[in-house]
């Protein structure tokens, strides 16, 4: 292997079928865009020109250059193959393999290609660049039609856009996921080039890996690689303000990453730094399993006095007597902007995944005097981590207490019904389908009023624009009298059982 000065860094020595290439040849990576610096010069002893085991090395080490020089019959050098990448696809081939030339009679200024090369690879990538944020590529390996699958992508899109990550592309392969990669192998290298033309540095797959899986893509690729869930995960460490919020965020990461944590993991090793591996009280990837869990059990131990301190809060509410309403929904759906609006509070608000991930109360008085607690809660999405609704548990214990759930849903989204699905899904897997809850269809203002109304009746939901207090009117009603019908079966309850026991001790 030579590096670009034309000095040999390494002389391998392997079987007359292959030979192992060293683990630290990855020191040689380049900048984003750039090919590894180093050119293979090997030998074919059964006289064959480059193999695909050949092709693939160049494509996943994105080798400078590869050749193979075959051997004569009288032991002496023969022919030279040789091959490069290519900055498009041609022929539907990513490389380029030059014409065979007797040994003795090559002449190919390596060090002008391979720069030509690399500024070919720069002119495709975009000019647009964003300032210390990843550069990814999505990928989605599925079996779902057609419609779903690009819902899916335009949902991990946002969430990618939520991370601080810059998308510069997207594949959706429909198959069956292959064990090891997930993704076939070809495929696998295609996003190798690509991600050289676009300057990506990140794959970022639609599906949950396995840790086996995230191994053998990234030591393939080179790139480094995460999931769905560590995407959430990543989302909810940058959110996370409070202490208990970065509790539990650290908590449901080191949960996640346990089974990940493997000595000498080339996988891990580039998962240390920027998306994917920040959070609040991070713990470096590298740490030894019983570290990790030491970590876990001290954090579990806070988070059981966090989850005390909560059900002592919600005791002294509970003694005051007043109602609690939370707010329920899917991310994004309008939560926190309708409770500023109902209560004329400035939280945050932003057209991003998660944007609220610690509760907020505030008080609210209905226009009959009756005063409530008004909560907002944690937006839920498709497929939420088990360890992050699990971590989460001390805060959605919250929604146990409530009197009435508001159930906030985006009627302009698309993907309503699923999303609607996802929320219940939840609701049921938290025990919580008996609360009584209200649906509320936020953004009527973005669809047609027939639709509005269409919807409303199926889905015997109040239809409301959260920034406009105008159309809260009928919703404040509906919350009023649920909360009263609530009370006055309380005290019916309360009563009957109240009676019951007089009865008996009479």
């Amino acid at each position: 292997m030579i590096d670009r000065k034309g000095i040999t860094q390494y002389v391998i020595v392997g079987k007359h079928q292959q030979i192992l290439l060293p683990d630290d040849i990855q020191k040689y990576r380049i900048g984003k865009g750039r090919l590894k610096g180093l050119r293979l010069v090997h030998t074919h002893l059964q006289n064959e020109s480059l193999t695909q085991d050949d092709l693939m090395d160049l494509v996943f080490l994105r080798l400078d250059l590869i050749s193979a020089i075959t051997v004569a019959k009288n032991g002496i050098p023969d022919r030279i193959y040789s091959a490069h990448l290519l900055h498009e696809v041609s022929n539907n081939m990513n490389w380029e393999i030059l014409p065979p030339v007797k040994y003795g009679n090559l002449n190919i200024d390596c060090h002008k290609l391979i720069l030509s090369l690399e500024e070919e690879f720069a002119k495709k990538a975009p000019i647009q660049k964003v300032e210390g944020a990843d550069r990814a590529i999505l990928i989605s390996v599925t079996t779902a039609p057609k419609g779903p699958a690009l819902e899916s992508m335009e949902e991990l899109k946002e969430l990618a856009r939520s991370s601080g990550t810059y998308v510069v592309d997207s594949i959706v392969q429909h198959r069956k996921a292959a064990p090891r990669y997930l993704l076939g192998k070809g495929k696998l290298s295609e996003l190798v080039i690509l991600a050289l033309q676009r300057g990506a540095s990140l794959l970022i797959f639609d599906q949950n890996l396995n840790p086996s899986q995230v191994r053998s893509i990234t030591d393939t690729t080179e790139l480094k690689v995460i999931d769905r869930t560590q995407l959430i995960l990543d989302i909810f460490a940058r959110r996370a303000r409070t202490r208990e919020g970065k509790i539990q965020v650290e908590l449901a990461q080191l949960k996640y990453l346990l089974p990940r944590l493997i000595e000498k993991n080339t996988a891990m090793s580039r998962l240390t730094g920027g998306i994917g591996g920040r959070g609040p009280g991070e713990t470096k990837l590298e740490i030894n399993r019983r570290r990790v869990r030491d970590r876990l059990r001290h954090l579990e131990k806070e988070l059981r006095t966090v989850r005390k301190q909560r059900a002592q809060r919600r005791a002294r509410r509970k003694k005051q007597g007043l109602p609690i309403i939370s707010i329920i929904g899917y991310t994004t759906a309008g939560k926190s902007t309708l409770l500023n609006t109902l209560t004329k509070s400035d939280i945050l608000t932003e057209n991003r995944l998660f944007a609220t991930l610690d509760p907020t109360s505030r008080r609210l008085r209905f226009p009959r005097d009756t005063e409530v607690i008004i909560t907002d809660t944690v937006g839920f999405i498709r497929d939420l981590p088990k360890d992050l609704v699990a971590a989460f548990r001390a805060t959605l214990e919250e929604l146990e207490d409530a009197d009435l759930l508001l159930h906030v849903i985006d009627i302009s989204n698309p993907r309503i019904t699923q999303q609607i699905e996802s929320v219940e899904q939840i609701l049921e897997s938290l025990r919580l389908t008996t609360v009584p809850t209200l649906r509320v269809l936020n953004k009527e203002d973005l669809v047609e009023k027939d639709f509005a109304e269409r919807k409303c009746r199926a889905l015997n939901a109040i239809a409301i624009s959260a920034r406009h207090t105008k159309t809260l009117k009928p919703l404040i009603e509906a919350m009023e009298t649920r909360i009263r019908h609530t009370r006055r079966l309380d005290k019916a309850t309360t009563e009957y059982f109240r009676q019951d026991k007089q009865d008996k001790t009479g």
